[in-house]
């Protein structure tokens, strides 16, 4: 039984594992680039993985110690020659899944959290939300009690730094009680 997809063979499947490659703001995980590549019915996980595998062999991308994949200069440079190549319609549903892959990863490295331990047993937590730039617009450092508490707060800072940061801004700027 033939393919299903637009993607019809090998080669083209490393076509688009480059061309999602080379869209990507930072290197990406193995299931990363899974979920982006396989945006097409023609495409299967053996077929993927080989492939996937076979670049890394080529040099056309590279694979760090801590798992992973970033499109070299070959790969770019060959990426690039081939991409026309692919099916007009799958390059537009890669694209539109890479942007919102890329949102997500650039949303995460503007949102830090840290937690260290003190010397009385306490815990300080440094939370910072930054903006393109790696600019602080909110950054904080609290001391709570409880390990498990600063983990808490960590992670409910992580979900919505920016309703703590309209909060904080709307307290600094109301009226104090008793004053008019």
């Amino acid at each position: 039984m033939g393919r299903v997809g637009f993607i019809q063979d090998k080669l083209e499947i490393k076509f688009l594992i480059l061309y999602v490659a080379s869209r990507l703001i930072e290197p990406v995980p193995f299931e990363a680039m899974q979920e982006l590549t396989m945006c097409d019915e023609g495409i299967d996980f053996f077929d993927f993985s080989e492939c996937l595998g076979s670049l890394v062999e080529s040099q056309h991308l590279s694979l760090s110690d801590d798992g992973l994949y970033a499109i070299t200069e070959k790969g770019l440079h060959n990426g690039a020659i081939c991409e026309s190549s692919l099916p007009y319609s799958v390059r537009l549903r890669a694209d539109k899944n890479i942007t919102i892959f890329n949102q997500k990863l650039k949303r995460r490295a503007q949102i830090k959290s840290d937690i260290s331990p003190r010397r009385n047993g306490t815990y300080t937590v440094t939370l910072a939300f930054n903006d393109d730039d790696d600019q602080p617009l909110l950054k904080m450092e609290l001391m709570v009690p409880k390990e498990v508490m600063a983990k808490d707060l960590a992670g409910r800072f992580q979900k919505s730094p920016e309703q703590l940061y309209t909060g904080i801004l709307n307290a600094l700027f109301s009226e104090p009680d008793g004053e008019a």
